[in-house]
């Protein structure tokens, strides 16, 4: 049998093999091969399958960008009772903190 025969072959098992969900022993004792000789040619012909990566130089890939919209976003509310607050990007959390409690105390 040549190598490519033999490949071949192996390939077939192998896909066999994975399609069964047999454990290796069990589906190694079926086929009357050896542990070993699935092991080996799983080893050998992984990733053959797959096509091979590029080896040339990185290429640039244009990116966009979307612009940053943190001073449009809109505000979180948060509502404490009757009472609600706005709050913007940049507030001072200490700041709220201390509003929150307070207005838990009022209601």
């Amino acid at each position: 049998m040549t190598q490519a025969e033999l490949r071949e072959v192996w390939s077939t098992r192998i896909n066999d093999y994975r399609a069964s969900g047999e454990r290796v022993a069990t589906w190694c004792e079926r086929h009357q091969v050896t542990p070993r000789q699935l092991w080996y040619w799983m080893r050998k012909l992984k990733g053959e399958d797959e096509p091979k990566q590029a080896t040339n130089k990185p290429q640039w890939v244009p990116l966009q960008v979307k612009e940053s919209t943190s001073d449009t976003a809109s505000p979180l509310l948060v509502k404490v009772g009757s009472a609600s607050i706005e709050i913007r990007s940049g507030f001072d959390p200490s700041l709220l903190a201390d509003v929150v409690k307070v207005l838990k105390t009022l209601w």
